[in-house]
């Protein structure tokens, strides 16, 4: 690990921070660990570009924003600034720009602060936070969820010691694959999207392939994802297929073909977070449960399923924004429900 602009001057980081004695780092150079995302081709992706463009043309951008990206390390700095090169950050009238294009902080599994973005923030920005001691603490930064993400810096005192953070527990990561849901719609930070309130529960890594509107079990897909080594498979898949016609001639052909590739994957279906279902919806429901009551009468002991109403069973009917996308309470009870079922999965 180095200080980036002692490598090389024409990379030195040019912040508006004022000059406190930091010490910036590239993230991606030890001890910093960044987990969900890796660079590639001067972004951060969550699946390689050729796939993803042969998938579709929407998930062909859609994959370089960095849901369920996070770095971790320790440090005993007492303050800790970002410096992010972005691109492209989605700004939409039901989501705080916190979550599309902003950066948070925990400290453990406690939330500290957020890095908030400026309103008017194009390519880069920078922020800091504080700590009114120099103990040694164990830093997670979630990446925006509705963002490209170029580069990233780490700015801490000049003194300061930094460590390898944590590791986390599971050697395989967890993959989401699902709609905007998934994605992180509409949390209004990062650490807030359900994915990331189950990591820090069970200290478990996973990997975010949430893509918005651009959820339809294509073959491409379905491929790629039984490809890669995971320790579980949460299948949200349901927002997305265009009627229930287009989910019953894929649901359970995508879910045969990952049983196919991995006889002992546990694997979660879901379905809509809704609170008052119509027709539509629960012909849905019934389509994801023939899946699953199919797999079980095969004899398969690694499948299970969480419907709408155990999905929003915190919520008392308020935890959605624009009756599609959950808020930050309609996540709670999103993690509780897919983490209960999580937590009864011995997961290596």
């Amino acid at each position: 690990m180095s200080d980036i602009s002692k490598l090389d001057k024409n990379f030195a980081v040019n912040t508006t921070l004022p000059d406190e004695g930091l010490r910036f780092y590239d993230v991606d150079e030890a001890p910093f660990k960044v987990y969900g995302v890796y660079k590639d081709d001067g972004k951060y992706r969550r699946m390689p570009e050729s796939v993803a463009k042969e998938v579709s043309n929407i998930v062909g951008i859609l994959h370089a924003k960095t849901a369920g990206g996070r770095v971790r390390f320790k440090t005993n700095s007492k303050s800790v600034a970002i410096h992010a090169k972005i691109d492209r950050p989605d700004k939409m009238p039901h989501m705080p720009f916190t979550g599309s294009i902003g950066f948070d902080i925990y400290v453990g599994n406690s939330y500290y602060k957020t890095f908030v973005p400026k309103i008017d923030v194009t390519t880069e920005w920078d922020s800091i936070v504080y700590f009114e001691t120099d103990e040694m603490r164990d830093i997670t930064i979630n990446f925006p969820l509705y963002c490209y993400v170029c580069e990233l810096y780490v700015g801490l005192d000049e003194d300061a010691e930094v460590l390898e953070g944590t590791p986390y527990r599971n050697k395989k990561p967890i993959v989401y694959y699902g709609s905007s849901i998934t994605q992180g719609a509409c949390a209004s930070r990062p650490g807030t999207c359900y994915q990331n309130i189950i990591a820090r529960r069970f200290n478990y890594d996973y990997i975010n392939l949430g893509f918005s509107g651009s959820c339809l079990a294509e073959d491409v897909m379905v491929d790629y994802i039984k490809g890669l080594d995971m320790s579980v498979f949460v299948c949200d898949y349901d927002h997305n297929a265009p009627d229930p016609e287009y989910l019953e001639a894929t649901h359970e052909k995508m879910f045969k073909a990952i049983r196919a590739a991995h006889p002992e994957l546990p694997v979660i279906f879901m379905s809509r977070p809704r609170y008052r279902l119509i027709e539509s919806d629960r012909r849905r429901l019934e389509i994801i449960k023939k899946t699953y009551n199919n797999a079980l009468e095969a004899g398969d002991k690694n499948v299970y399923l969480v419907d709408n109403e155990q999905l929003t069973a915190l919520c008392g009917g308020e935890g959605l924004v624009d009756a599609t996308h959950p808020s930050d309470l309609g996540f709670v009870s999103m993690a509780k429900a897919v983490g209960d079922v999580i937590e009864k999965i011995k997961i290596d």
